[in-house]
């Protein structure tokens, strides 16, 4: 079994690395972390329209420094997960440059993954191993070249011996975009962040729900999401005809029957869906229109001059730290639009309304209660620059303590 790994994955990687030196650096930049050199390994891709958090980092360490991104777990298998990086699929194995951050997405026939089958387990590691023992040259050589290397939860920690052992002075950053149980990664992604967390030089979270699934404290830093302050600052025109509209952006638990319920119940307001990932549901009224997925400024527009926006998640027992996660919710409160969501993502947000997720009468509430609320912010965002900031060196921002 073992040479039959090594084989298929030796097939992936047709690129050589670069021939960037290691010893470049940036001189006269005052910001924090400046002149240093960045590797940033993630499941997702930096090339991707649909952004989450690990993006918006990623753009603001290459405001500092050389900055690559490495993205991960992506193989012929993707094609049957409807993996969001099939659009670039015919750029995979190759290093391109966007907007001055240096990518590769490294495909390969198969990609280790949760079998879900306790009696698979032994192969399911075997796999896991194959895939950290024959990593790519590109990879290998981006973690000699890096002065810190951002690992985001899910595979990339499996990479985190690696890298010590090909730099062994690199600085380490973890980013727990979430909790690795609610995304059930394999046993062996588990042990290993286990075992690499201690060592790792900072663990952010942004959330305090996520300190549970965090096997160390001293290195723990809390930083919430961040937003661009710009957004604040545009001018674009409305897309909207209709007096009332409400605007849900977004697949993640994505439920339909939310609009089921709203649109027959509130006729004179328009609600929009887009990048949901669903066709139009024939439940819904004529009130309702389903788009695409956006260019994030585009979804911006959308967001900005709605008068609700929309997060429905399909069930109660979502995750709590979404309530400091949720990009969408976020944006909602950041530009003072009032908000519908389950009760269990409210948190101590002002700006939103909840109800119960298959309960009607509790829906119209919600949306009731959200339609005459102020338009204002509940409270200040960080810049992605303050948040990027406080992740080099937390040190330095008192607000950073998990626990005071």
């Amino acid at each position: 079994m073992e040479p039959a790994i090594r084989q298929v994955l030796r097939q992936s990687d047709g690129e050589p690395p670069s021939d960037r030196t290691a010893g470049t650096r940036t001189t006269g930049d005052s910001r924090i972390g400046a002149g240093l050199r960045y590797l940033v390994l993630s499941a997702h891709d930096y090339r991707s329209p649909r952004k989450a958090n690990i993006h918006f980092i990623a753009r603001e360490l290459a405001k500092r420094g050389p900055t690559r991104f490495f993205s991960l777990r992506y193989s012929l298998l993707s094609r049957q997960t409807g993996d969001p990086r099939l659009s670039l699929d015919h750029q995979a194995n190759r290093i391109e440059t966007r907007d001055g951050v240096e990518c590769y997405l490294w495909k390969t026939p198969v990609h280790p993954f949760n079998t879900r089958r306790p009696a698979l387990r032994a192969l399911e590691d075997l796999m896991y191993w194959g895939y950290v023992a024959l990593a790519s040259r590109v990879l290998r050589t981006w973690l000699a070249e890096a002065d810190v290397v951002v690992f985001e939860s899910g595979v990339a920690p499996v990479f985190f011996d690696l890298a010590r052992q090909i730099n062994p002075r690199v600085k380490t950053v973890y980013i727990a975009s979430d909790d690795l149980d609610t995304i059930n990664v394999a046993e062996y992604v588990k042990a290993a962040f286990n075992r690499a967390a201690p060592d790792m030089t900072t663990i952010r979270i942004p959330s305090r729900a996520l300190l549970p699934g965090i096997p160390s404290r001293d290195n723990v830093v809390l930083v919430p999401h961040g937003i661009d302050h710009k957004l604040a600052e545009t001018s674009a025109a409305s897309p909207y005809r209709d007096a009332l509209n409400a605007v849900s952006v977004g697949s993640m638990l994505f439920d339909p029957g939310f609009f089921a319920e709203a649109s027959h119940r509130f006729p004179n307001v328009h609600f929009h869906i887009i990048g949901c990932g669903q066709p139009h549901h024939p439940s819904y009224g004529p009130n309702v229109t389903v788009y695409d997925e956006m260019p994030h400024e585009e979804t911006v527009r959308y967001i900005r001059h709605a008068d609700i926006g929309i997060a429905p998640y399909r069930s109660e027992s979502v995750p709590g730290y979404l309530a400091d996660t949720s990009m969408k919710l976020i944006q909602y409160d950041f530009l003072g639009v009032p908000a519908v969501c389950p009760h269990s993502v409210t948190g101590d947000y002002g700006s939103r309304f909840g109800y119960t997720p298959g309960d009607g009468v509790s829906v119209e509430q919600a949306i009731t209660r959200a339609l005459n609320a102020p338009r204002e912010a509940s409270r200040r965002h960080l810049s992605w620059s303050e948040v990027t900031d406080r992740i080099l060196e937390p040190s330095a921002f008192p607000d950073t303590e998990v626990i005071k």
